[in-house]
């Protein structure tokens, strides 16, 4: 499939899958998305001051990079999966431009160490960020109890339907700790009632630039175990 480099409205770049018509982030801004949906409305509503996230679509590593400047800011310390079965080219890391476009060049070193370090062991970002990427795909996802925090941040319904069911979600209900929340940018109803099927209760939240609306579900303290569907 052919990919491209693109820049989007707020400078920031991202990658286009040519044939899908597909992006990684937004074409109104992806650091203006990436913050809006998974810092703003994700981080900023976590408790846990030593939170767990997951991450679906660990992709260019943006939400990754922006999380460890937050745990840094905030004195957090976090350890963050991310999760990835077809991860981003190493010939096109460079030329992502997040380091420059947030002004963090004391990061750099960071932001490579993420892509260039090796998967599925944990490794030590820095004092307040731990990385585990696992090469797999989110359907196979098993873990149960074990996250604060999913930034949920698949390629759209549009063109895999199959990422936005009640068979995903029931594995990512199953993944997080008991009040624990996902974040999307997605906010079709479909999705929602999805959430819905399996036990999250569900918001709309205002979306990013070039979105009306986006979607948070929190695993209610109350909640049973759902088999798998």
């Amino acid at each position: 499939m052919e990919r491209k480099i693109i820049t989007t409205s707020d400078g920031s770049t991202t990658i286009q899958l040519v044939e899908w018509d597909e992006h990684y982030h937004s074409r109104h801004g992806a650091i203006l998305e990436a913050y809006h949906v998974f810092i703003d409305m994700g981080l900023s509503f976590c408790k846990n001051q030593s939170p767990c996230i997951l991450e679906i679509g660990f992709g260019t590593g943006l939400n990754a990079l922006i999380t460890l400047l937050e745990a840094e800011r905030r004195q957090l310390k976090v350890s963050y999966t991310g999760i990835d079965a077809f991860p981003v080219p190493d010939r096109e890391v460079p030329l992502l431009n997040y380091i420059d476009k947030l002004d963090v060049p004391q990061h750099h070193e960071d932001f490579d160490k993420m892509h260039s370090c090796s998967w599925e062991i944990p490794h030590l970002i820095t004092e307040n960020f731990t990385l585990i990427k696992r090469q797999q795909d989110f359907r196979h996802v098993r873990d149960e109890n074990c996250y604060d925090l999913i930034y949920f941040d698949a390629f759209g319904a549009r063109v895999q339907p199959e990422l936005w069911t009640e068979s995903i979600f029931n594995i990512m209900f199953s993944a997080l700790k008991t009040q624990g929340i996902l974040v999307t940018y997605a906010a079709k109803g479909s999705v929602r009632r999805a959430m819905q099927a399996v036990g999250f209760e569900v918001e709309r939240l205002p979306g990013p630039p070039g979105k009306r609306e986006m979607l948070r579900a929190v695993k209610p303290g109350s909640a049973r175990t759902h088999p798998p569907i």
